[in-house]
């Protein structure tokens, strides 16, 4: 078998290739960093350390205060992964989280869980859906699985005035006569 010869397309290689299509939807690095920080910061407040016959017990006064900041990342980095649109809220929780894991939990888990929180939140702030593939697009468009209804009046940027002499000329977009049906049009 040489390195051009192509790998049969079995089981394993459609997995992989669906996790990675579901994988690029999502903020999935994100999710794993703000995942993973949860654990050490929920962790090493309970944990008893042995060094040879001597046992150090690293539990703090605030063992409950690291136990919810721990169980609230996990939370957040599975919410990243499942609820894409819940980005921003995550990601700034994630760094509000790991700031206050600092004081309350032995340096927020001896600056690993710190640190991997801080860069999973960040990169939740900042990630952004990307654009669809070009096959995509037009089948969605020929399907007609937009989502949103269509516009009869595709021009709703500019308000028309009402034509007749005795109406009165009301521009603020509320009055029936526009076809604003006493809605106001963001635009």
């Amino acid at each position: 078998m040489s390195a051009e010869t192509p790998a049969a397309g079995g089981q394993f290689t459609l997995r992989r290739q669906q996790f990675r299509a579901w994988r690029g939807t999502r903020p999935f690095w994100a999710g794993l960093f703000v995942l993973l920080s949860g654990l050490p910061i929920a962790y090493f407040p309970y944990a008893n350390l042995q060094i040879g016959h001597l046992t150090l017990a690293m539990a703090t006064t605030a063992g409950a205060g690291s136990l919810i900041i721990g169980v609230l990342l996990v939370v957040l980095g599975v919410s990243l992964w499942f609820q894409k649109h819940v980005r921003v809220f995550a990601g700034v929780a994630a760094i509000l989280l790991a700031l206050v894991s600092i004081p309350v939990s032995n340096l927020g888990g001896f600056l690993i869980g710190f640190l991997l929180a801080l860069v999973g939140g960040a990169m939740a702030v900042a990630w952004a859906p990307g654009a669809p593939p070009a096959g995509q697009l037009a089948t969605h468009a020929a399907e007609g699985t937009g989502g949103a209804p269509e516009a009869t009046d595709h021009d709703t940027t500019v308000i028309k005035p009402v034509d007749g002499v005795d109406a009165p000329n009301d521009l603020s977009g509320t009055n029936p006569a526009n076809g604003a049906n006493g809605r106001h049009s963001a635009g």
